[in-house]
C-alpha cells in the first residue's frame, strides 16, 4: 500500500458530506457522490485523489474526527482498512463498513432542462442563511416579481403574516412567466462559495460550484409551481 495525503479542498467535501449523510461509500475513482436519508439532496464531487480501492464509512463524522488527531496526515487505503498515520509516528486503523449497510446514491440524477438559471454569489447565501436563522425562517421561496426579477426569498409557507427576507438575484428569461419554487432552508448544505442554480419545473434545482466540480441537486417541494 502507498501512502498519500488528502487535500484541504476534499477534506472540506468530506467535513460537508457529513452533513447530509452521517455514512459514505467512496468508489474507485476520483468522484465521491452522497445521498441524504430521504432522498432530497444528493451531490456529487469530483476529488484530486484517484482512489484504486472501494470503502465504506458507517460514521463519517468520527472518521473525520479521527482524522483531526494528526498534523498533516497520511492514508494507506487497504482491502479492509485505512491506516492514518501523522508525523509523531502513531497511527490509527480504522476500519471500512460494509457497502450493504449504507445509504448511498445507485443511479445517475438526470437534471430535465431548467426554466429560469441564475448567479447564487457566496454573500447573498450566507445573507439569506442567517436571516432565516434570526428570523426563524424555514422555507425558501425562488419567486418571479411583478417587475420581471427573480427574487430569493426566505419565509415561512404556513404562516399568512410569515415575517420574509427578499433579495433579487437575475432577470426572469419569459418576462410573462410565474413560478415560485420552494427549498427547505434545513436542505441548503452547501459548500463555501459562489453558484450556478439551475430550476427545472419538475421537482428538482442544481446548484453548481463554480470554483470547483461540486454538484448538489436538491428536490423542491410539492406545492411548488410554474407557469410560462
Amino acid at each position: 500500500m502507498s501512502k498519500t495525503k488528502l487535500s484541504k479542498e476534499t477534506l472540506a467535501i468530506l467535513k460537508n458530506y457529513s452533513h447530509i449523510n452521517s455514512n459514505l461509500l467512496v468508489k474507485e475513482g476520483n468522484v465521491i457522490n452522497t445521498i441524504s436519508p430521504a432522498k432530497n439532496i444528493v451531490s456529487e464531487s469530483v476529488v484530486n485523489e484517484n482512489f484504486e480501492v472501494e470503502f465504506g464509512i458507517w460514521d463519517l463524522s468520527k472518521l473525520l474526527g479521527t482524522i483531526s488527531l494528526f498534523e498533516d496526515p497520511e492514508f494507506e487505503f487497504g482491502e479492509k482498512s485505512m491506516t492514518i498515520s501523522g508525523k509523531n509516528g502513531g497511527k490509527v486503523s480504522y476500519y471500512y463498513s460494509e457497502p450493504r449497510l449504507l445509504t448511498t446514491l445507485t443511479r445517475e440524477v438526470k437534471m430535465p432542462e431548467p426554466v429560469i438559471s441564475f448567479k447564487l454569489t457566496e454573500s447573498i447565501f450566507e445573507s439569506i442563511q442567517r436571516s432565516a436563522s434570526v428570523l426563524q425562517l424555514p422555507d425558501l421561496c425562488i419567486k418571479s416579481s411583478n417587475d420581471g426579477m427573480i427574487e430569493l426569498v426566505a419565509l415561512d409557507k404556513k404562516t399568512p403574516t410569515t415575517n420574509s427576507y427578499t433579495v433579487e438575484v437575475g432577470t426572469n428569461p419569459k418576462p410573462g412567466s410565474t413560478f415560485s419554487f420552494y427549498l427547505k432552508n434545513e436542505n441548503l448544505k452547501l459548500l463555501s462559495g459562489d453558484y450556478t442554480v439551475d430550476v427545472c419545473s419538475q421537482t428538482v434545482t442544481r446548484f453548481t460550484h463554480t470554483e470547483q466540480d461540486t454538484t448538489y441537486y436538491i428536490a423542491q417541494e410539492s406545492d411548488s409551481s410554474y407557469h410560462d
